[in-house]
C-alpha cells in the first residue's frame, strides 16, 4: 500500500518554538554565507514585535521535519522580513511562496500598512518571488552585502497591505 496522498501534502505553516532553532540555524547555514547561529535566533524570537514561521513537512507518522522558516519584525504599523529560508533539499516545491504568504496574512491581520525587505541583487529567483507577490523596488544599497556573488547591492523592496 503506497501513501501517494502523503507526499504531495503542502507542508504545514506555524510558529517556530525554542526547539525548532537549531533546525532553523542549520537552514540558515545551508542557504546563506553569513549564518545564523541558535543563540542569535534564539535573542531575536525573544524580542517584542518578532516573529518566527516554519515550514514543516506534513505528516500523519509525527515526523515534522522543517523545511524552511520567515522571520519577521513588526513596528507600529509597519514590518521588515529579516530573513527567509529554505532548506537546499527542499527547494522549488513553492515553500518560499507558502512562507511569504502565511507572513503576508499575519501582517495583514495585524493592521500591518506596509512591509520592507532587502534581498540581494543577485538573487534572482528571490527577486522574482517577491514581485509576484506584489513587492516593488524602492531603493537599492550599494556594499550591503559582504557575502554576494555580485556587487553587494541590495534592492530594497517595499508592498503596501493598506
Amino acid at each position: 500500500m503506497t501513501f501517494w496522498w502523503f507526499w504531495n501534502q503542502p507542508p504545514v505553516v506555524e510558529e517556530a518554538t525554542v526547539e525548532d532553532l537549531d533546525r532553523l540555524s542549520e537552514i540558515h547555514d545551508m542557504s546563506f554565507r553569513q549564518t545564523w547561529h541558535t543563540e542569535e535566533l534564539a535573542a531575536l524570537r525573544a524580542q517584542a514585535g518578532v516573529t518566527i514561521l516554519i515550514a514543516r513537512r506534513a505528516s500523519p507518522y509525527g515526523t515534522r521535519k522543517a523545511l524552511g522558516f520567515v522571520i519577521l519584525r513588526t513596528a507600529a504599523d509597519e514590518a521588515e522580513i529579516l530573513t527567509i529560508a529554505v532548506d537546499p533539499a527542499a527547494r522549488g516545491r513553492g515553500i518560499a511562496r507558502q512562507l511569504m504568504r502565511a507572513a503576508l496574512s499575519r501582517l495583514y491581520a495585524d493592521r500591518v500598512k506596509s512591509i520592507f525587505l532587502e534581498v540581494d541583487a543577485a538573487n534572482e529567483g528571490a527577486i522574482a518571488l517577491y514581485k509576484s507577490l506584489g513587492m516593488r523596488q524602492v531603493g537599492t544599497r550599494r556594499g550591503y552585502y559582504s557575502a554576494s556573488e555580485g556587487d553587494g547591492s541590495a534592492l530594497v523592496m517595499r508592498l503596501d497591505l493598506a
